[in-house]
């Protein structure tokens, strides 16, 4: 804490004051962010500079932080400082505020429009105009994995090499240019180092015996070496780890995994190429006794909303990394992975936080028949059957209704329609939307 006693000079473009924390305390903030030589808050100065102090100088230094950290979009870490200085023999608060490096700075529940962008004029705050924006936005310095340079330049990539020969792939210098894993320059991104043979990145598998993290009984680092390697070795862990239940009917063995397998393996891929490393946080893989969660850090892409992440639409956060993952052959297209988990789970396993996404798959803890059955005997044609009575009874319903009547997942429900579209049983007559099904020969198991 430091002591003036000299006289505050009067409110300028970097300076503002303000006798108590108010409610348009944020839309200075933006100000200041949007503006070119940043700025300082004063709380307990009154707008003739007199020093008054702060009451609760404590909880009102933490609201500060707290308001700007939740409130503030893009990311203000490290943009902003909050000191306590005394000033005539009283503490105040002074917010030190930078210039930041991805304007347009706004508020968050008012998006990035004339209502919540703002820029310091004089020292007066003012709208953006919608030019403005546009022009900043244009301009946004990206934080992308491509343009933070590698912490070292001596690697190497013979897993990698390994991977593409695999997939009948040879990488060669104009090889790793066309994966953006170097700059104009030549030199290794941040891409390229998650992908050497070593690095500083590792994911860790941590378990706990009970549902809390009180009893810690394992906890592993997989990683230190290519991510795609890091992610293989994990997804082996998780096989492991994701117990199978099987039960004996007169007609067929059932299984059961505790997860169900696909859905756990598309989660944690999409973890993996979706975290945003750019802050040195690798995802993080924990099992309880009652369910595993998978920790991605970065939250949503900006500009992709909850609405659009449930209609498996794709914003990928790194690109690179997706391009890569898609050669090896470890994520198929963009969305495919989120349509995987929702024909199985409900949308409420994940979890959205500022800076995080969680997904949480409770365990089951024993077998339980598929919907729609109620004696047992499950197999192949009895699910076939059930489903081309369905068809029957009513030709125009969806591949979503026909689940919903069966009892069966839309994935499951998918799989059999082609089946029985392959032995030429059914055919779609018109669009998936507006068209319907059409019973060309009935098997001898429906008559």
């Amino acid at each position: 804490m430091t002591a003036l006693d000299k006289c505050l000079p009067e409110e300028t473009n970097r300076i503002e004051y303000k006798q108590i924390l108010t409610d348009d305390f944020e839309r200075q903030v933006v100000a200041f962010l949007n503006y070119s030589q940043g700025g300082e808050i004063y709380i307990g100065v009154d707008k003739h500079r007199n020093a008054i102090g702060v009451a609760e100088i404590d909880l009102i230094q933490q609201k500060i932080v707290d308001r700007i950290k939740n409130n503030v979009l893009p990311s203000t870490l490290g943009l902003f400082d909050v000191i306590v200085e005394k000033i005539s023999n009283h503490e105040v608060i002074k917010v030190v505020i930078a210039s930041g490096v991805e304007k347009p700075y706004y508020l968050r529940s008012k998006g990035m429009s004339p209502a919540g962008c703002f820029i310091r004029v004089g020292s007066s705050v003012q709208p953006m105009t919608t030019t403005q924006i546009d022009t900043l936005y244009a301009k946004r310095i990206s934080l992308k994995l491509s343009n933070i340079p590698a912490p070292r330049q001596n690697l190497t990539f013979q897993q990698l090499e390994i991977y593409y020969s695999e997939k009948k792939l040879k990488l060669n210098d104009e090889f790793f240019a066309s994966l953006d894993l170097v700059d104009v320059n030549g030199r290794y991104n941040y891409v390229a180092y998650l992908l050497a043979d070593e690095n500083g990145v590792s994911i860790k598998v941590a378990k706990y015996a009970g549902t809390t993290k009180v009893d810690l009984i394992e906890n592993e680092e997989y990683g230190y070496r290519c991510l795609i390697t890091a992610a293989n070795r994990v997804l082996d862990k998780l096989r492991v780890e994701n117990k199978t239940f099987a039960k004996i009917t007169p007609k067929a063995r059932l299984e059961q995994s505790m997860v169900d397998a696909t859905a756990l393996r598309e989660a944690f891929i999409n973890a993996i190429v979706h975290n945003d490393y750019s802050r040195e946080v690798p995802p993080v893989v924990e099992i309880f006794s009652d369910r595993l969660t998978i920790t991605s850090y970065g939250g949503l892409p900006q500009g992709l909303s909850r609405e659009n992440f449930f209609r498996c639409r794709s914003m990928p956060r790194n690109r690179e990394l997706m391009r890569v993952f898609k050669d090896v052959g470890l994520v198929e297209q963009l969305g495919s992975g989120m349509s995987r988990i929702l024909e199985i789970y409900d949308p409420s396993i994940f979890t959205f936080e500022d800076e995080f996404l969680i997904v949480t798959f409770p365990f089951t803890k024993g077998f339980t028949l598929p919907r729609g059955n109620v004696n047992g005997n499950v197999n192949s044609v009895d699910v076939k059957n059930q489903i081309l009575t369905c068809v029957i009874q009513n030709p125009s319903y969806s591949l979503a209704k026909i689940a919903e009547k069966t009892g069966y997942s839309k994935r499951t429900v998918s799989r059999q329609m082609k089946m029985l579209q392959e032995t030429v049983t059914i055919t779609r007559v018109g669009s998936p939307k507006t068209g319907h099904w059409e019973v060309i020969q009935q098997t001898d198991s429906t008559k």
